[in-house]
């Protein structure tokens, strides 16, 4: 069974890998360990480089048989992070995610070295994790009891080419989006059950970026094989 540690930003990612991608990479021979960015307790602010630098070099040199990967979005991370500002001027989702994490990479590389940069699988979110819940806005609308409001949920999905699409300007960012709706809405319980609701399956359907991910985080495994 392949280890493999995901730093991640908060709670709503730790609960949504353990809700439902642990059990489905099991599976696959993953065991995946979230572990939340930064010292215990931290809460608050833009995701910089150095927080991410200390965990992976803690993570890749004090595990030396276990992959590190990341989940942190580009909506939250620091305007200094590495590859951000060129990132900002590339195209598409595609070509801005693989401007920052080959930039995430690199950066990581210098410290850790050439071996321990082999088990390192750098991965940015666009925008948030809550451009996934998009996927499917009828399920969406299911899993947070609010049926109603499937077809505004559906003509916010329309607008854009797929899920991670969805901007991250302050004020239409995809949790912004859930929230002018829901006031109420809270992101790890409602979340959580939004993505139960809509399938792991149908998520990697819609959402190619990530899907990808996790074919990677695959790939790693051993089929299943302890």
């Amino acid at each position: 069974m392949e280890r493999i540690y995901i730093i991640c930003e908060g709670q709503t990612e730790e609960t949504f890998f353990k809700e439902l991608l642990q059990q489905e990479m099991m599976l696959k021979g993953v065991e995946l360990i979230p572990t939340l960015v930064g010292k215990p307790g931290h809460k608050g602010g833009r995701i910089k480089i150095e927080r991410i630098v200390a965990d992976a070099r803690n993570l890749l040199l004090g595990d030396r048989s276990a992959y590190c990967t990341t989940f942190v979005d580009f909506y939250g991370i620091d305007s200094e992070f590495p590859g951000k500002s060129e990132a900002t001027t590339k195209q598409t989702i595609g070509e801005k995610a693989a401007c920052i994490q080959n930039a995430m990479r690199e950066h990581i590389r210098k410290i850790v070295g050439e071996d321990a940069i082999r088990r390192f699988i750098p991965y940015v979110q666009m925008y948030e994790i809550e451009g996934l819940l998009f996927s499917e806005p009828r399920k969406l609308a299911e899993g947070i009891c609010r049926q109603e409001l499937a077809m505004e949920l559906a003509e916010i999905r329309a607008g854009f080419s797929t899920p991670e699409d969805i901007n991250d300007s302050p004020g239409t960012a995809p949790s912004q989006r859930l929230t002018g709706l829901i006031p109420e809405y809270e992101k790890i319980t409602y979340g959580s059950f939004a993505a139960l609701e809509i399938g792991l399956k149908k998520i990697r359907t819609e959402c190619k970026l990530f899907a990808e991910w996790l074919a990677t985080l695959e790939s790693t495994g051993s089929g299943g094989a302890a």
